[in-house]
């Protein structure tokens, strides 16, 4: 079924609504609300270049949706993560260290660098053992929980764990979370009780309103999910295989240890038959050293 509004998580609608210059008013009041900066709020944001070297084994490059500064120059990283990626954690810290890294290979002094935010929005369970849906992370004193070192945070939406209805959504952090969960199922007359008199989270779904779109960007935008399912199904191949062969490996290592058995077992024998080691080796094909062990075990 063809829906009015397109779904945020798809990679071109994400960054067509968070990462571009001429709607970073939705980025600065998406970053305002999630993290509830009211006394001291986001008023400005520099995009950065958002490819960081490539630092990992494999040397591809690390890409990350959003990478911004405030204007304190406080960095922020945004992802939208679809697919459950085992390590997305490490990944994400390690994003955020690279992007503290760089402001010393910009000239930035020790005492000069600025704080390193990490948001995510997930499609997957991250932390099954907690109940909220929203969790914010940092570095504190175990004892006091005094925290000293303030430069990194992390932030997790995990979609799944959202299950309010559009009726029942009492703040902007609920508005955003239904918004990234629900927007295809959303309809036009949905809109007004959602967003209520918000005219910046309306013009982030009116970002999503397919028929304001062009034909070429609707291609982009169904290239990316196919691209996506495409990846997907191979991963799971690719898995599946290695399962199978994990069974095959098993049940031919079970083989190879029976047989293993199964000489150890007639090497016993033909030596409480008073047989010399060298006998027993030729006729098993066990090793003399191994011949010699068992004879002394028993």
């Amino acid at each position: 079924m063809i829906t009015k509004f397109l779904d945020p998580k798809n990679d071109r609608a994400f960054k067509r609504i968070f990462g571009s210059e001429r709607n970073k008013d939705i980025l600065i009041h998406f970053l305002n609300d999630i993290f509830e900066r009211t006394a001291n709020p986001i008023e400005d944001v520099t995009f950065l270049k958002n490819a960081q070297d490539p630092e990992i084994s494999s040397q591809r490059e690390s890409i990350v949706d959003v990478l911004c500064r405030d204007f304190a120059g406080n960095h922020f990283i945004v992802e939208m993560q679809v697919d459950s990626e085992p390590g997305f954690e490490k990944r994400a810290q390690f994003y955020a260290s690279k992007t503290y890294i760089q402001q010393r290979e910009r000239g930035v002094e020790y005492k000069d660098l600025k704080e390193v935010t990490f948001l995510a929005i997930t499609s997957h369970v991250l932390f099954p053992t907690k109940e909220a849906y929203l969790s914010h992370h940092r570095i504190q004193d175990i004892k006091t929980q005094e925290q000293d070192l303030k430069d990194f945070s992390f932030c997790f939406l995990e979609l799944p764990k959202f299950r309010k209805a559009k009726d029942d959504l009492n703040n902007m952090i609920e508005k955003w979370a239904h918004f990234f969960k629900s927007a295809p199922e959303t309809s036009q007359g949905d809109l007004t009780n959602i967003i209520g008199d918000d005219r910046i989270m309306e013009r982030a779904y009116h970002e999503l309103d397919r028929y304001s779109w062009t034909e070429e960007e609707i291609r982009t935008y169904d290239g990316v999910d196919m691209k996506r399912s495409s990846e997907k199904a191979i991963r799971e191949k690719l898995v599946n295989k290695g399962k199978a062969e994990g069974r095959v490996e098993g049940r031919a290592e079970g083989r190879v240890e029976g047989i293993a058995q199964e000489k150890r077992e007639i090497a016993l024998k033909m030596l409480k038959e008073g047989l010399s080691c060298d006998i027993v080796s030729r006729t098993t094909g066990l090793s003399e050293e191994k011949i010699f062990m068992l004879k002394n075990d028993e």
